[in-house]
């Protein structure tokens, strides 16, 4: 595992420390560490930080880590408290990490203690964090530290005994979720579908309809990157009449799964289905999406609704719906891996006007 437990109680409020973490500056920090631990190897410091060693040895000889994603991930691999204003773009966790959280983990997972409502938090604040950080930094870069995360809270949930078991189990079967969204959006989608599949099934495992219904989406969003329409279709008619889905969900799998019929050449059942998420995106107004789910707002419907217009051949409604859901989205997912999918139907519309 990767929690830097090695360090002295304390490391991560030392000023110095601190300074370094808000710059973002990886090297400065792994420079810390050593100093704090110097029978730490060099070796040892690149295993830690998912670095190679030849990096490790120019970073400890005062070369910066010049890929800010790279910084982002090793600092997060060494368990850097990572809050908001420490991103290059704010990157708003539901909560800020506390500066005691990989250690909580590391601790119960090291010995028999019971898991209480502290590791529970740990585990949510730490996967909300990273969920954030893919906006910015990208799928690729948070791949390595999201599955060591995710072996220690499946470790963490099948010790789990008690009355705070069920709530840690949750954790883990939205991590195996997010481990398969990231692989789907890097192109491995072999393992994208063994990862959601188990997550589909956790889901299911322990109730929680809103975890369902977003797995049954992520293996929609799987086809329509393989260009499997009919599949397209299956998973988020699937994820839209999941029993207990979030309204909010609903509306992006009633759009997403219209776009499949589309181009299928199904335009009744297409627009159907238009109708009906539109309907429900107003009844969402001012309804807080789910916390799994924080993306699922009126800004990020538009970009749904202006793939099924375009699967249509409304290439004006479209274009419309594309350009403002893609500008009013928030600083921190400007960038984001999963934009390009839209942005470039954006081009496509644009280039049938």
């Amino acid at each position: 595992m990767n929690f830097c437990t090695c360090l002295p109680s304390g490391f991560w409020e030392r000023p110095q420390v601190r300074q370094k973490v808000h710059e973002r500056d990886a090297a400065g920090v792994l420079r810390l560490v050593r100093q704090a631990n110097p029978r730490l190897s060099q070796e040892a410091l690149a295993r830690m930080s998912g670095l190679s060693q030849s990096t490790m040895s120019r970073l400890l000889n005062g070369r910066p880590v010049g890929n800010p994603a790279k910084a982002a991930a090793a600092l997060t691999r060494l368990g850097a408290p990572l809050t908001a204003a420490a991103t290059p773009r704010r990157v708003a966790a539901e909560a800020d990490l506390n500066a005691d959280d990989h250690q909580v983990l590391a601790r119960l997972l090291s010995s028999s203690a019971p898991v209480d409502p502290a590791a529970v938090r740990a585990s949510a604040q730490i996967l909300a964090a990273q969920r954030r950080l893919d906006d910015v930094v990208g799928a690729q870069a948070m791949i390595p530290v999201t599955m060591d995360h995710l072996r220690v809270v499946e470790e963490l949930a099948a010790q789990a005994r008690g009355a705070h078991a069920p709530g840690l189990r949750e954790v883990g079967a939205e991590y195996v979720q997010f481990a398969g969204w990231l692989h789907a959006c890097t192109g491995r989608h072999g393992r994208a579908r063994s990862l959601l599949g188990r997550a589909e099934a956790l889901a299911a495992e322990v109730g929680d309809a809103t975890l369902l219904a977003q797995a049954r989406n992520f293996f929609g969003y799987l086809a329509r990157r393989e260009g499997d329409v009919p599949a397209i279709v299956e998973h988020f008619t699937r994820a839209y009449t999941t029993p207990g889905a979030h309204p909010a969900q609903r509306v992006g799998d009633a759009a997403q799964a219209a776009q499949g019929h589309a181009l299928l050449g199904e335009r009744s059942e297409a627009l159907r289905l238009l109708e009906e998420a539109v309907h429900l995106a107003e009844t969402t107004v001012g309804v807080e999406p789910p916390r799994t789910a924080y993306w699922l707002n009126g800004t990020y419907h538009r970009l749904n609704l202006g793939i099924a217009h375009l699967a249509l051949g409304e290439a004006d409604v479209a274009a419309d719906l594309l350009a403002s859901g893609l500008d009013g989205l928030p600083d921190d997912q400007q960038d984001a891996d999963w934009t390009n999918e839209y942005r470039q139907a954006w081009a496509r519309a644009r280039a049938m006007l």
